[in-house]
């Protein structure tokens, strides 16, 4: 995984980007995306809720899950990821600029 604000390297696999938006200030071009998965990202209420606030983390993760699990549009796309995952090597590219919070170990069969 990495964050869609680092360059390509020749290692990486497909890049998908896994978001709503296209992070301010990073082209579709720049970006180099193969694939951009905006369904498997968490819902705007549940970003605007989040705020990118790191005591929150834990809950939002909880949270995350629960939508992948209860929402059809969002599992299949999260499969979709599972799939390419399996295929290949994937570099997911979240939005995050802090590498601490760019993971998430999530499954919408939890």
């Amino acid at each position: 995984m990495k964050r869609v604000y680092d360059d390509p390297a020749d290692s990486d696999g497909a890049r998908v980007l896994v978001d709503r938006l296209l992070p301010r200030g990073v082209s579709k071009e720049r970006a180099h995306l193969d694939q951009w998965l905006k369904a498997v990202a968490p819902t705007t209420e549940l970003r605007t809720w989040y705020s990118h606030d790191p005591a929150k983390w834990e809950d939002f993760q909880t949270r995350y899950e629960g939508e992948l699990h209860d929402n059809p549009d969002q599992s299949a796309a999260f499969n979709e990821l599972e799939h390419l995952h399996n295929d290949g090597r994937p570099t997911s590219s979240p939005p995050a600029r802090s590498s601490s919070t760019a993971k998430l170990r999530c499954s919408p069969n939890s």
